[in-house]
């Protein structure tokens, strides 16, 4: 299964500011490259924090990127994958009730019984992978065993540093905006504990661009 992280961060760094409330990183021309990226992928994943915070709909939003994919034989949104370990997705939310897309959970067992029976009720596919903390690996190999090929990792910061540490990412797609949001505790691109310099993580450059006329940069890489 190909996986490609697809991000906005401001030029320092952070995809959101301090407050922590989603702040917008993307241009128009931007946002409509991430709807034409979710209508060619497979799944779209996120993570608890990113669902309960932002609440994505994770759709690809326009009639005639729906309809281009129903020509092609497949559904119309791509398959909403999300990461919780407790399964602490909100019942009335757009994950859940938005668009016509299979929806797929994977927690742990310490989410709640009652919580994983009303999700599959509302027809989300729960799956158990791990105790107290989601084993992406196995999570992974269930999506390719569900069909999946190619999934667009949207975040959080936490999920993609460890989609990283642990060798599945593919690519990363990056729009850098020309803001500065700074402060210590506003989320950066790759969250997780980090990595000692010898541990970095390497990638080879794709294509760099630059992408409006607000002088915003999408830079696309390889993970090594």
């Amino acid at each position: 299964m190909k996986v490609i992280i697809n991000a906005a961060m401001s030029l320092d760094g952070k995809i959101d500011t301090v407050e922590r409330r989603g702040a917008s990183l993307s241009s128009p021309q931007d946002k409509r490259r991430v709807l034409e990226l979710r209508a060619s992928v497979d799944a779209v994943m996120v993570g608890g924090n990113t669902l309960r915070q932002e609440n994505p709909k994770l759709t690809v939003k326009l009639p005639e990127l729906e309809q281009q994919r129903i020509l092609k034989g497949l559904p119309p949104n791509p398959a909403k994958v999300a990461i919780s370990t407790r399964a602490e997705l909100d019942l009335q939310g757009d994950f859940v009730r938005v668009g016509q897309a299979q929806r797929i959970l994977f927690c742990t067992s310490l989410a709640p019984a009652r919580q994983i029976n009303v999700l599959k009720e509302l027809g989300v596919q729960v799956f158990l992978c791990g105790e107290k903390k989601v084993d992406l690996p196995q999570a992974f190999n269930a999506l390719a065993s569900l069909g999946i090929q190619t999934l667009m990792l949207e975040g959080g910061s936490t999920l993609i540093a460890e989609c990283i540490s642990l060798g599945l990412a593919d690519e990363l797609l990056v729009y850098v905006a020309p803001k500065l949001f700074g402060g210590a505790t506003a989320p950066s691109l790759v969250g997780g504990g980090g990595w000692v310099e010898s541990s970095a993580k390497m990638l080879r450059l794709v294509n760099a661009q630059v992408f409006d006329e607000l002088g915003g940069l999408l830079l696309h890489y390889q993970f090594l």
